[in-house]
Protein backbone atom coordinates (compact mmCIF):
# COMPACT_ATOMS: atom_id res chain seq x y z
CA UNK A 1 0.00 0.00 0.00
CA UNK A 2 1.38 3.44 -0.64
CA UNK A 3 1.42 6.40 1.95
CA UNK A 4 -0.45 8.25 0.22
CA UNK A 5 -3.32 5.89 -0.09
CA UNK A 6 -2.60 4.72 4.11
CA UNK A 7 -2.72 8.42 4.88
CA UNK A 8 -6.16 8.36 3.67
CA UNK A 9 -7.35 5.09 5.37
CA UNK A 10 -6.25 6.71 8.67
CA UNK A 11 -7.45 9.89 7.77
CA UNK A 12 -10.84 8.15 7.56
CA UNK A 13 -10.46 6.10 10.58
CA UNK A 14 -9.97 8.65 13.20
CA UNK A 15 -12.77 10.77 11.40
CA UNK A 16 -15.45 8.18 10.72
CA UNK A 17 -14.45 5.93 13.54
CA UNK A 18 -13.08 7.89 16.29
CA UNK A 19 -15.08 11.22 15.46
CA UNK A 20 -11.97 13.83 15.79
CA UNK A 21 -12.98 16.97 15.16
CA UNK A 22 -12.58 18.58 11.82
CA UNK A 23 -9.24 20.70 13.35
CA UNK A 24 -7.94 17.59 14.71
CA UNK A 25 -8.50 15.90 11.46
CA UNK A 26 -6.75 18.72 9.15
CA UNK A 27 -3.92 19.11 11.43
CA UNK A 28 -3.26 15.67 10.89
CA UNK A 29 -3.60 15.66 7.01
CA UNK A 30 -0.93 18.82 7.50
CA UNK A 31 1.53 16.58 9.26
CA UNK A 32 1.27 13.23 7.15
CA UNK A 33 1.53 14.89 4.14
CA UNK A 34 4.83 16.91 4.83
CA UNK A 35 6.37 13.79 6.22
CA UNK A 36 4.90 11.47 2.98
CA UNK A 37 6.71 14.36 0.86
CA UNK A 38 9.36 13.92 3.01
CA UNK A 39 9.66 10.31 2.58
CA UNK A 40 9.40 10.29 -1.13
CA UNK A 41 12.43 13.12 -1.54
CA UNK A 42 14.62 10.90 0.19
CA UNK A 43 13.69 7.75 -1.46
CA UNK A 44 12.76 6.07 1.70
CA UNK A 45 10.08 2.82 2.63
CA UNK A 46 7.58 4.36 5.13
CA UNK A 47 7.52 0.18 6.39
CA UNK A 48 10.66 0.22 6.82
CA UNK A 49 12.34 2.72 8.68
CA UNK A 50 14.96 2.78 11.62
CA UNK A 51 15.92 5.02 13.64
CA UNK A 52 18.26 6.98 12.21
CA UNK A 53 15.49 7.36 9.08
CA UNK A 54 13.57 9.65 12.25
CA UNK A 55 16.06 11.32 13.69
CA UNK A 56 16.99 12.64 10.00
CA UNK A 57 13.58 13.56 9.79
CA UNK A 58 13.44 15.68 12.91
CA UNK A 59 16.76 17.45 12.38
CA UNK A 60 14.64 18.29 8.96
CA UNK A 61 12.16 19.79 10.79
CA UNK A 62 14.34 21.71 13.33
CA UNK A 63 16.50 23.02 10.16
CA UNK A 64 13.05 23.77 8.78
CA UNK A 65 12.96 26.17 12.05
CA UNK A 66 9.74 24.14 13.43
CA UNK A 67 9.44 24.33 17.46
CA UNK A 68 10.20 22.07 19.67
CA UNK A 69 6.16 21.97 20.46
CA UNK A 70 5.20 21.65 16.94
CA UNK A 71 8.23 18.60 16.06
CA UNK A 72 6.59 17.09 19.58
CA UNK A 73 3.27 17.71 17.57
CA UNK A 74 4.87 15.50 14.79
CA UNK A 75 5.80 12.86 17.05
CA UNK A 76 2.52 12.29 18.00
CA UNK A 77 0.48 12.27 14.69
CA UNK A 78 3.25 9.67 13.40
CA UNK A 79 2.54 7.98 16.44
CA UNK A 80 -1.06 7.29 15.94
CA UNK A 81 -0.32 7.42 12.23
CA UNK A 82 1.85 4.04 12.84
CA UNK A 83 0.08 2.16 15.90
CA UNK A 84 -2.63 2.08 13.27
CA UNK A 85 -0.55 0.53 10.55
CA UNK A 86 0.16 -2.50 12.83
CA UNK A 87 -3.31 -2.52 13.85
CA UNK A 88 -3.88 -2.94 10.27
CA UNK A 89 -1.38 -5.49 9.83
CA UNK A 90 1.43 -3.31 8.04
CA UNK A 91 3.83 -3.77 10.42
CA UNK A 92 4.98 -5.74 13.51
CA UNK A 93 6.25 -2.60 15.65
CA UNK A 94 5.73 0.95 16.06
CA UNK A 95 9.25 2.09 15.62
CA UNK A 96 8.03 5.61 16.83
CA UNK A 97 7.19 4.26 19.99
CA UNK A 98 10.92 4.77 20.75
CA UNK A 99 11.62 7.70 19.80
CA UNK A 100 11.44 10.89 22.90
CA UNK A 101 9.84 14.36 22.30
CA UNK A 102 12.17 16.85 22.81
CA UNK A 103 11.58 18.85 25.48
CA UNK A 104 9.73 22.13 25.34
CA UNK A 105 9.97 24.78 27.62
CA UNK A 106 7.21 25.74 29.52
CA UNK A 107 5.39 29.14 28.86
CA UNK A 108 3.51 30.79 31.73
CA UNK A 109 -0.20 31.05 29.99
CA UNK A 110 -0.94 35.06 29.79
CA UNK A 111 -4.49 35.68 31.95
CA UNK A 112 -6.29 38.52 33.95
CA UNK A 113 -6.28 38.48 37.48
CA UNK A 114 -10.15 38.97 39.09
CA UNK A 115 -10.29 42.79 38.88
CA UNK A 116 -8.84 42.55 35.30
CA UNK A 117 -11.32 40.37 34.55
CA UNK A 118 -14.05 42.42 36.08
CA UNK A 119 -13.47 45.41 34.76
CA UNK A 120 -13.11 43.62 31.26
CA UNK A 121 -16.72 42.88 31.45
CA UNK A 122 -17.72 45.98 32.43
CA UNK A 123 -15.67 47.57 29.88
CA UNK A 124 -17.98 45.99 27.41
CA UNK A 125 -20.99 47.25 26.36
CA UNK A 126 -24.39 45.79 25.09
CA UNK A 127 -25.73 49.09 23.19
CA UNK A 128 -26.32 46.17 19.92
CA UNK A 129 -27.50 42.63 19.53
CA UNK A 130 -23.70 42.14 18.49
CA UNK A 131 -22.94 43.64 21.44
CA UNK A 132 -25.02 41.41 23.83
CA UNK A 133 -23.82 38.28 21.66
CA UNK A 134 -20.51 38.93 22.34
CA UNK A 135 -20.12 40.00 26.35
CA UNK A 136 -22.08 36.66 26.53
CA UNK A 137 -19.34 34.77 24.82
CA UNK A 138 -16.65 36.51 27.09
CA UNK A 139 -18.76 36.01 30.01
CA UNK A 140 -19.38 31.82 28.86
CA UNK A 141 -15.27 31.28 28.12
CA UNK A 142 -14.55 32.92 31.60
CA UNK A 143 -17.57 30.73 33.35
CA UNK A 144 -17.26 27.79 31.81
CA UNK A 145 -12.77 27.35 30.81
CA UNK A 146 -14.21 25.43 27.34
CA UNK A 147 -12.07 26.02 24.13
CA UNK A 148 -13.17 28.38 21.30
CA UNK A 149 -14.13 25.59 19.46
CA UNK A 150 -16.34 23.44 22.15
CA UNK A 151 -17.70 27.04 22.04
CA UNK A 152 -18.55 27.08 18.61
CA UNK A 153 -20.42 23.86 18.95
CA UNK A 154 -22.89 24.77 21.86
CA UNK A 155 -26.09 24.10 20.75
CA UNK A 156 -29.35 25.08 22.51
CA UNK A 157 -30.38 21.53 23.22
CA UNK A 158 -26.81 21.00 25.03
CA UNK A 159 -27.81 23.48 27.89
CA UNK A 160 -29.45 22.99 30.85
CA UNK A 161 -30.93 26.16 32.66
CA UNK A 162 -32.04 24.77 35.85
CA UNK A 163 -29.07 22.87 36.69
CA UNK A 164 -26.67 25.36 35.16
CA UNK A 165 -24.64 22.95 33.08
CA UNK A 166 -23.60 23.02 29.76
CA UNK A 167 -22.87 19.49 27.32
CA UNK A 168 -19.61 20.03 25.71
CA UNK A 169 -17.93 18.08 22.81
CA UNK A 170 -14.21 18.09 23.50
CA UNK A 171 -11.19 16.74 21.74
CA UNK A 172 -11.92 13.20 20.07
CA UNK A 173 -15.55 13.87 20.88
CA UNK A 174 -15.15 13.33 24.34
CA UNK A 175 -18.20 14.62 26.02
CA UNK A 176 -18.15 16.23 29.52
CA UNK A 177 -20.14 19.09 31.81
CA UNK A 178 -19.24 22.05 32.03
CA UNK A 179 -20.61 24.29 35.15
CA UNK A 180 -21.71 27.88 35.49
CA UNK A 181 -22.90 30.25 37.60
CA UNK A 182 -25.89 32.86 38.33
CA UNK A 183 -23.73 35.61 36.61
CA UNK A 184 -23.63 33.80 33.28
CA UNK A 185 -26.86 32.59 33.62
CA UNK A 186 -28.24 36.19 33.44
CA UNK A 187 -26.03 37.18 30.70
CA UNK A 188 -27.32 33.77 28.70
CA UNK A 189 -30.78 34.98 29.53
CA UNK A 190 -30.39 38.16 27.86
CA UNK A 191 -28.71 36.87 25.47
CA UNK A 192 -31.50 34.32 23.99
CA UNK A 193 -34.01 37.07 24.00
CA UNK A 194 -32.67 38.97 21.40
CA UNK A 195 -31.00 35.47 19.80
CA UNK A 196 -33.83 35.88 17.42
CA UNK A 197 -33.06 38.69 15.64
CA UNK A 198 -29.69 36.37 14.21
CA UNK A 199 -32.14 34.36 12.47
CA UNK A 200 -32.53 34.99 8.98
CA UNK A 201 -33.78 31.37 7.41
CA UNK A 202 -35.79 29.47 10.29
CA UNK A 203 -34.22 28.54 13.46
CA UNK A 204 -30.75 26.26 13.67
CA UNK A 205 -28.93 24.48 16.88
CA UNK A 206 -26.36 26.57 17.61
CA UNK A 207 -26.20 28.66 20.67
CA UNK A 208 -24.05 30.90 18.60
CA UNK A 209 -24.86 32.85 15.76
CA UNK A 210 -23.51 34.61 13.40
CA UNK A 211 -24.85 38.13 11.30
CA UNK A 212 -25.67 36.24 7.94
CA UNK A 213 -27.56 33.53 10.50
CA UNK A 214 -25.01 30.46 10.88
CA UNK A 215 -23.15 29.10 13.13
CA UNK A 216 -20.56 31.61 14.53
CA UNK A 217 -17.10 30.06 13.80
CA UNK A 218 -14.30 29.19 16.02
CA UNK A 219 -12.62 31.99 13.21
CA UNK A 220 -15.35 34.34 13.41
CA UNK A 221 -14.91 34.01 17.53
CA UNK A 222 -10.90 35.04 17.85
CA UNK A 223 -11.58 37.75 15.61
CA UNK A 224 -14.11 39.15 17.77
CA UNK A 225 -11.59 39.04 20.60
CA UNK A 226 -9.03 40.71 18.15
CA UNK A 227 -11.49 43.39 17.88
CA UNK A 228 -12.09 43.71 21.69
CA UNK A 229 -8.28 43.89 22.32
CA UNK A 230 -8.39 47.39 19.89
CA UNK A 231 -10.99 48.93 22.76
CA UNK A 232 -8.73 51.48 24.22
CA UNK A 233 -10.16 50.59 27.46
CA UNK A 234 -9.11 46.92 27.46
CA UNK A 235 -5.14 47.22 28.53
CA UNK A 236 -4.33 43.33 27.44
CA UNK A 237 -4.48 40.94 24.14
CA UNK A 238 -7.10 39.03 24.39
CA UNK A 239 -7.94 35.49 22.99
CA UNK A 240 -10.50 33.01 23.89
CA UNK A 241 -7.60 30.88 25.34
CA UNK A 242 -6.65 33.82 27.88
CA UNK A 243 -10.00 33.75 29.39
CA UNK A 244 -9.50 29.45 29.67
CA UNK A 245 -6.29 30.05 31.40
CA UNK A 246 -8.20 32.62 33.74
CA UNK A 247 -10.48 30.44 34.36
CA UNK A 248 -7.79 27.82 35.61
CA UNK A 249 -5.78 30.16 37.51
CA UNK A 250 -8.91 31.64 38.82
CA UNK A 251 -9.90 28.03 40.12
CA UNK A 252 -6.34 27.04 41.91
CA UNK A 253 -6.06 30.11 43.26
CA UNK A 254 -8.93 30.05 45.34
CA UNK A 255 -8.36 26.32 46.44
CA UNK A 256 -9.26 23.89 43.32
CA UNK A 257 -7.28 20.82 43.47
CA UNK A 258 -5.45 20.06 40.45
CA UNK A 259 -7.33 16.97 38.95
CA UNK A 260 -10.73 18.86 39.26
CA UNK A 261 -9.67 21.36 37.28
CA UNK A 262 -8.03 18.86 34.63
CA UNK A 263 -11.25 17.05 34.64
CA UNK A 264 -13.03 20.82 34.40
CA UNK A 265 -11.00 21.31 31.38
CA UNK A 266 -11.19 18.31 29.38
CA UNK A 267 -6.94 17.68 29.87
CA UNK A 268 -6.42 13.92 29.06
CA UNK A 269 -3.35 14.54 31.09
CA UNK A 270 -2.31 16.14 34.19
CA UNK A 271 0.53 17.35 32.84
CA UNK A 272 -0.82 19.81 30.37
CA UNK A 273 -2.91 21.29 33.67
CA UNK A 274 0.20 21.23 35.96
CA UNK A 275 1.71 24.75 34.06
CA UNK A 276 -1.17 26.15 35.90
CA UNK A 277 0.47 25.72 39.47
CA UNK A 278 3.39 27.35 38.06
CA UNK A 279 1.03 31.04 37.91
CA UNK A 280 -0.57 30.22 41.01
CA UNK A 281 3.22 29.68 42.63
CA UNK A 282 4.83 32.87 40.59
CA UNK A 283 1.57 35.20 42.71
CA UNK A 284 2.63 33.19 45.84
CA UNK A 285 6.27 34.50 44.85
CA UNK A 286 5.23 38.38 44.23
CA UNK A 287 3.19 38.57 47.10
CA UNK A 288 5.80 37.18 49.34
CA UNK A 289 8.39 39.46 47.66
CA UNK A 290 6.11 42.35 48.01
CA UNK A 291 5.30 42.14 51.71
CA UNK A 292 7.67 39.57 53.96
CA UNK A 293 10.03 42.26 55.84
CA UNK A 294 12.69 38.97 55.32
CA UNK A 295 12.28 39.36 51.92
CA UNK A 296 16.14 40.99 50.80
CA UNK A 297 17.79 38.63 52.88
CA UNK A 298 20.70 36.06 50.94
Amino acid sequence: MKIEEAIEKFLEYIDKELNYTSMTVIDYHNDLVLFANYIKNNNLNYLNLNKNDIINFLKYLDEKKYSNKSISRFLSSLRHFYTYLVEIKLLEENIFKRIRNPKIEKKLPNYLNVLEMENLLNILKEDTKEDIRNKCLVELLYSTGIRVSEASNIKLKDIDMHNMTIRVFGKGRKERIAYFGDSLKERLDKYLKIRKDFLKKGEIDYLFINSIGGKLSRNSIENIFIKISDIPEVKHKLSPHTLRHTYATHLLNNGADLRSVQELLGHENLNTTEIYTHVSNERLRAEYLKYHPDKNRQ
